[in-house]
């Protein structure tokens, strides 16, 4: 008997910014495989019973390999009930989402995808800054500040990332953020262009910074590692509106 399969987005931490939807499928779970940040009081929804699977991923930790997380999905699916893949943020954004789906695919096990909210707009939230402003900013493009070995992706557009009219999110860069720096001021962004990090999203370890582009690159390196997830904007960010 093969089961059914939720791909849930939990939303950056806070257990509150969860749908109803997310919600239900917890409720109803009889097996959830989760994230590292989608745990805590995330999990009280999940029906007392069922069984929970930490399947976290962080950087700079030992972590499960991507195909052993999509082959433990599958052998919770074909087991049957009803799984729940519990993802942070919104599953489609920078979550290894596709692999999964393609392992069930191959499979035919069927399954939902459950959108969530992307720590990026709780993070601009949080702020009181829109990601877009009309006249200067009306593109938002997200980046990932590392590839799989951990380095700063060396694909990328920089042309596009250079462009101080967009609203420009970087995922997971604090490590790289000097590097990518240094490249798109070297591309034409100016280093006074207004920035801001975002640390622990939603949860009680939040911490919010606005700074310029060349400061805050300069600041990251001279600070020590921190294990909050990050998140870096750049570009034609609206000014605090307390």
């Amino acid at each position: 008997m093969t089961g059914f399969v939720s791909f849930v987005g939990s939303g950056p931490g806070d257990p509150e910014l969860l749908t109803l939807k997310a919600v239900d499928r917890l409720g109803r779970a009889d097996a959830v495989l989760y994230d590292d940040l989608s745990s805590g009081e995330i999990l009280n929804h999940v029906r007392e019973g069922a069984d929970l699977v930490s399947v976290g991923k962080r950087a700079g930790r030992a972590s499960p390999k991507q195909d052993h997380v999509s082959r433990l999905l599958v052998d919770y699916a074909q087991n049957g009930g009803r799984i729940v893949r519990l993802k942070s943020g919104d599953s489609g954004i920078f979550g290894r989402l596709e692999e999964e789906l393609l392992a069930l695919h191959a499979v035919g096990i069927p399954f939902e995808v459950i959108p969530g909210v992307p720590s990026a707009c709780a993070a601009a939230a949080a702020a009181h800054m829109p990601l877009t402003r009309r006249l200067t900013a009306r593109r938002l493009q997200f980046v990932t500040g590392h590839d799989v070995t951990g380095a700063l992706p060396d694909d990328l557009n920089m042309a596009a990332l250079a462009d101080a009219q967009a609203t420009t999110v970087v995922y997971m860069g604090r490590r790289t953020f000097a590097a990518l720096a240094e490249m798109v001021i070297a591309a034409g962004l100016p280093e006074d262009t207004p920035a801001f990090l975002a640390e622990g999203v939603s949860t009680p370890a939040e911490t919010l910074r606005r700074s310029t582009v060349g400061d805050l690159a300069r600041a990251l390196v001279a600070e020590p590692p921190s294990k909050a997830p990050t998140l870096i904007f750049y570009g034609s960010l609206a000014p605090e509106l307390g």
